[in-house]
This record gives C-alpha cells, sequence and structure tokens, in this order.
C-alpha cells in the first residue's frame, strides 16, 4: 500500500518549517515539506539583498511569538542559518524542485499531486506565498486583443476555436475541460506533456486521440495581432491561424487557481479558515501570508504552524 504521511506542508518558508518543527515537538514524525524552490525560504534568498535586515514583525505589527521557536530580528544570512539548524536539528522530510499541483480530498486524507506522480497524507497544510503571478509570453499582447486573452478559464465560453498555450497539468486540465464544448488545439513548444501527472498525461492521450483536442507539439509562437476581431497566431515555422480566445498557462499560475483547483474557498482574494486556520476542506490547513492581503510577518507565520500543529494533535 502506498505510503500515507502524518502531515504535508506545501511551502517550506518561516511559516511552513514552524508547522513541521512545531507538529514534531506535540509528537507526529512522519512529516515532508514539500518546496517547488531549490531550498528554503526562497523568497528570502531571492528578493532580500545579502545583510538585509529581516524583522520578525511586519510593518509596525508587534506579534508575541506562542511557540517553541525563537526567533529575533536579523540579517538574511542569519535568518537563513537559523532555519537551517532548525530542519538539520529535526528529522524531517525536505522535498524540493517539489511543484505541487493540486490537492485532492481521499478517504485516507488527502492525495497531493505533483510532476511525475504524487504523495499521501492524512493532514495538509498549505504555506505558499503571495507572491505568484502567471508568466507571460515574451511577445507582445497587442491591446486591441487583450480581452480574449486569458490565464485562466475565467470569460471563457462555448462553440468557440480556443487555443491553450502550455504543456504542464493546468495547460491540459484547461484543454481537456473546454474541449467539450469547444473547438482547441494545445500548443507547446517541447515535444511531449513530460511534466505532466500520469492522470493528466491519460486525459490529453484520450482527448487527442479522440479528436477532442487537437495538439500542436514543437510549436513555437512567435507573435500575435489582431485580425477581423480574431487573434492572429504566428506560428515559428512562418505559418499563422486566427482564434477566438487564447489561454495561457505556461507557469506561475496565481495562488487562486491553485487554492480553487484544490476545493478551498476564498473571499476577499484571500483563503476562507476557522480559528484553526482549517479550510471549508475538514483536514486542509492554511498559514503564513496567503492567509493575508499583502504579505505577513515571519512571527505570524511561526505562530499559525504552533496553532496548527496543537489543533492537529488534538482531533
Amino acid at each position: 500500500m502506498e505510503h500515507l504521511y502524518e502531515l504535508a506542508i506545501i511551502g517550506a518558508g518561516p511559516a511552513g518549517i514552524a508547522t513541521a518543527i512545531e507538529s514534531y515537538a506535540v509528537g507526529m514524525r512522519d512529516i515532508i515539506l514539500l518546496e517547488k524552490d531549490e531550498n528554503h525560504n526562497a523568497t528570502i534568498r531571492k528578493f532580500y539583498k545579502d545583510n538585509k535586515r529581516v524583522d520578525k514583525d511586519w510593518k509596525g505589527q508587534k506579534v508575541e511569538l506562542d511557540g517553541t521557536i525563537y526567533f529575533m530580528d536579523g540579517t538574511k544570512e542569519s535568518t537563513l542559518d537559523f532555519f537551517d539548524q532548525l530542519l538539520d536539528h529535526e528529522s524531517l522530510e525536505l522535498r524540493t524542485h517539489t511543484e505541487v499541483q493540486k490537492i485532492v480530498k481521499i478517504s485516507e486524507g488527502f492525495e497531493v499531486f505533483i510532476a511525475g506522480g504524487s504523495i499521501r497524507a492524512k493532514y495538509v497544510v498549505v504555506t505558499i506565498g503571495r507572491m505568484g503571478k502567471p508568466n507571460k509570453p515574451d511577445y507582445k499582447i497587442p491591446p486591441s486583443i487583450k480581452n480574449q486573452i486569458h490565464f485562466t478559464l475565467d470569460g471563457c465560453g462555448t462553440n468557440e476555436k480556443i487555443m491553450v498555450v502550455g504543456g504542464g497539468d493546468s495547460a491540459i486540465e484547461y484543454a481537456v475541460e473546454l474541449c467539450d464544448k469547444n473547438e482547441v488545439s494545445i500548443c507547446y513548444r517541447r515535444g511531449t506533456f513530460r511534466r505532466a501527472n500520469p492522470t493528466n498525461q491519460a486525459d490529453i492521450d484520450k482527448a487527442v486521440s479522440n479528436g477532442c483536442v487537437r495538439a500542436l507539439l514543437n510549436t513555437e509562437i512567435t507573435e500575435l495581432d489582431s485580425e477581423s476581431g480574431k487573434v492572429k497566431v504566428h506560428f515559428g515555422d512562418d505559418s499563422s491561424e486566427l482564434f477566438d480566445r487564447i489561454v495561457y498557462a505556461i507557469g506561475g499560475t496565481t495562488p487562486s487557481g491553485f487554492l480553487s483547483g484544490s476545493g478551498i474557498r476564498e473571499e476577499d482574494g484571500k483563503p476562507v479558515h476557522d480559528e484553526n486556520y482549517q479550510t471549508n476542506v475538514e483536514g486542509l490547513f492554511v498559514a503564513g501570508d496567503i492567509t493575508q492581503e499583502s504579505g505577513g510577518s515571519i512571527a505570524l507565520g511561526l505562530n499559525h504552524g504552533f496553532a496548527i500543529a496543537h489543533y492537529i494533535k488534538s482531533l
């Protein structure tokens, strides 16, 4: 039988690491941290200059620490060292270069889908940040067609000729969902959908083989322009084609797309949760920046981890 973790945590920033450490402190042992970047605290690594101050509190919010982690103001380097030591000290599994695509409720808990497979866990905590935005193409999108260009399925209708651009799980899911009521092509610059999870791989293979979706593989788009109220797509082989609508799914999906795909309800741009940070899906929690309108303090993330660990232990 496939291994079932006691706890899976998505995102290895302060809130994710705190959830892992505090859960370990209350007796949980089978804990996995999933991080899409190459190491923990990617935001601090990438966006903070060397020796930049890292404060416990955010923009003057004073937050008293509730848990076992004693964090003090410091620099970028001292903060990363601090979290390194926390992770080294505890027997926690940190799996990097692992982007989570969606979370599905199953009888034992949850199935967490990642590129090339999935893991199972009794409880899941989502601690991803708020910085993600959909990636846009390198070429310009003319203002005259911007209402026909999308980065989610919002605004897509029926009986339209639509091209989905991308080769990952979101692109495949969009194409398969749209093809029931539209004429759909999926354009990908590589020759295979190798980034897709097995379920989506099977779905797109079936959709292409039965003619529901047309696959344009090894195909580069060089330019877009407008013609007769439609989007004219120019390809690398000097050919072109008209479409009613283009949907881009080329990475960097917003937290909103991820949350809704995992069944988590949002209001006012934030995931809905109770006082224990549990979402509308029982056993699925949120912590850290994603719970705030415009970012939150490290202290807040640490406290969320403490609260969630103690609540799960009480169940």
